[in-house]
C-alpha cells in the first residue's frame, strides 16, 4: 500500500531515512502530478534540511533516471564516454572536448544545458554558430554517433522528466544547494544518455557554483560514489575557477577560442584543463592506461589536425555552418567594442581577476540570462587582455567589452573594474587542476 505524501515528508522531516519504494513513489508522483508542487516543495526543503545517505541518493538518482526514456547504445562499438562540468565562467572546454576525444577513438554522447545567472550554457554556445541544431530525433542522433562517434544535443522532452519539474520548484523555492539533490539532478540526467563511464569537473572558487575547496570535494566525492555504485566508472577533477577560464566571456566568443584551440593556439591554462579532463575519459574508456600517454595522444591529435576535422564534422553534421572555422567573422559580431586600460601611472602585476564578477558583467551585456526563458545575445561578452600574472603599463588595455547597448556597456564597466586586481609584485598562479577523486 502507497504512503500518503504528507507521511513520506514526515518520515525526512523528522530526520529518518526514506525507503527505495517511498522514493520512487515521490519521483512517480512528481511527474503525474500526484505529489502537489507545494508537497513536493516540502520533501525538498526537508532533504535541504536533514540530508539524505548514500543509499537514498542513490536511490533518488535512479528513480529519476527511470522517469523517462534511458538511452541505450549497443550499436556503438566505441567506449562511450561523456564529461560535466558544474559551471564556471569561460568554461568552453565541452566544445575542444568532444571532437578531441572523438579523434582519440572514443564515442561522446554529450547532452548538456543552457546558462543561467553568471555561468555560460554549452547549448548557448553552440547556437553561436548559424544552423546549428541542438535537437536531434532518436534515429538522427544514433545514425551521427555511429558516423562521427559525437553528438552535442540538448536534453528530449522524454528523457529525466523529474528532474525538470523538480529543478524548477528547487529554483523558486531556495533548494538548490543541497549535495544529494545536485547528485541526483546531474547524475539522473548523465546516466539516462546510455553511456559507460563518466568525467566531471567539479569547480571551486569565486566563479563557481561551490565557493570553497571542502564544498567543492564533498560534492564531487558523492558524484563519484553513487556514480560508481550505479554502475558507472567514474572519476572528477576538482578545479580552480577564480579567474575565467581562457580569454573569452560570452557566446560566439567562446566559439572563436575554442577553434583557436583545436588550431593549436588556445590559452595554456584552459589547454590544461582540457587536457587533464580529456585525458581521465581516454583512461576510463580502456583506450590507455598511463595518463602521460593519453595526455600525448591528445596533444597530437591537436598537431596533425584530426581534433579540428572531428570538430568540423560535429558542426556540418548537426546543420551548422563549418565556414566559421576558416572564417570567424560569419559568427555573430557585437556592433560595438570597448576597450578597459589600466589607469594606474604605476607598472605593476594583475593579481587576480574574479571570475563572478566577470561573468555578472558578461551578463549585463546579455551573454547570460537573469531568468529561464530570457532572450540572450550571442554577440557579446568580455575578451581578456591581460591574465594573472601579466604585466601592465599605464594606458594598456587589459580586456575588450564587445556590446550591443550604450546602457549595457555602462552597467558592465562597473563590474569589469572591481574584477581585476593589481600587485607590485608577480602573483604566485596555484595549478588549475586541484585533486583527483575517483572510486577505488
Amino acid at each position: 500500500m502507497a504512503d500518503l505524501p504528507q507521511d513520506i515528508i514526515r518520515i525526512k522531516r523528522d530526520g529518518r531515512a526514506l525507503s527505495k519504494g517511498q522514493i520512487e513513489q515521490f519521483v512517480a508522483g512528481v511527474v503525474s502530478g500526484e505529489f502537489r508542487d507545494y508537497q513536493a516543495s516540502a520533501l525538498l526543503m526537508a532533504i535541504v534540511l536533514k540530508g539524505m545517505t548514500a543509499e537514498e541518493t542513490a536511490h533518488l538518482t535512479d528513480a529519476m533516471m527511470r522517469s523517462g526514456r534511458v538511452l541505450a547504445l549497443p550499436e556503438v562499438q566505441r567506449p562511450k564516454v561523456d564529461k560535466h562540468s558544474t559551471g564556471g565562467v569561460g568554461d568552453k572546454v565541452s566544445l575542444i572536448l568532444a571532437p578531441l576525444a572523438a579523434a582519440c577513438g572514443l564515442c561522446v554522447p554529450m547532452m548538456s544545458g543552457r546558462g543561467l545567472g553568471h555561468t555560460g550554457g554549452t547549448l548557448d554556445k553552440l547556437e553561436a554558430i548559424p544552423g546549428f541544431t541542438v535537437s536531434l530525433d532518436d534515429p538522427a542522433y544514433r545514425a551521427q554517433l555511429l558516423k562521427i562517434h559525437q553528438a552535442m544535443i540538448g536534453q528530449s522532452a522524454d528523457m529525466v522528466p523529474a528532474d525538470r519539474k523538480l529543478y524548477a520548484l528547487r529554483d523558486v523555492t531556495s533548494t538548490v544547494e543541497s549535495v544529494p539533490l545536485i547528485c541526483a539532478s546531474i547524475l539522473s540526467k548523465k546516466l539516462a544518455e546510455g553511456i559507460d563511464a563518466l568525467v566531471l569537473d567539479v569547480k571551486c572558487g569565486s566563479g563557481a557554483f561551490m565557493k570553497t575547496e571542502a564544498d567543492a570535494r564533498n560534492l564531487a566525492e558523492s558524484l563519484v560514489r553513487i556514480s560508481s555504485a550505479m554502475g558507472k566508472p567514474t572519476t572528477a577533477l576538482l578545479t580552480r575557477m577564480d579567474a575565467p577560464l581562457g580569454l573569452a566571456v560570452g557566446n560566439a566568443l567562446e566559439v572563436n577560442e575554442a577553434i583557436a584551440c583545436l588550431k593549436g593556439e588556445g590559452p595554456q591554462d584552459l589547454m590544461e584543463v582540457t587536457y587533464a579532463l580529456t585525458a581521465e575519459m581516454l583512461l576510463l574508456g580502456g583506450l590507455y592506461t598511463d595518463r602521460d600517454t593519453a595526455r600525448a595522444r591528445l596533444e597530437a591529435a591537436i598537431a596533425d589536425g584530426s581534433a579540428l576535422r572531428a570538430f568540423r564534422e560535429l558542426v556540418a553534421a548537426q546543420g551548422g555552418d563549418p565556414r566559421i572555422i576558416d572564417e570567424p567573422s560569419r559568427l555573430p559580431v557585437a556592433p560595438h567594442t570597448h576597450d578597459v586600460c589600466y589607469p594606474s601611472e604605476t607598472p605593476a602585476f594583475v593579481e587576480s581577476i574574479d571570475a563572478l564578477s566577470i561573468g555578472e558583467a558578461a551578463r549585463l551585456l546579455g551573454a547570460g540570462r537573469a531568468h529561464a526563458d530570457a532572450e540572450i545575445d550571442l554577440s557579446v561578452g568580455i575578451e581578456l587582455m591581460k591574465k594573472p600574472g601579466d604585466s601592465v603599463v599605464t594606458g594598456e588595455p587589459i580586456c575588450r567589452v564587445y556590446y550591443s547597448q550604450p546602457d549595457e556597456l555602462a552597467a558592465a564597466l562597473k563590474r569589469i573594474e572591481n574584477a581585476f586586481t593589481f600587485s607590485p609584485n608577480a602573483p604566485a598562479i596555484p595549478a588549475l587542476v586541484v585533486d583527483r577523486i575517483f572510486s577505488h
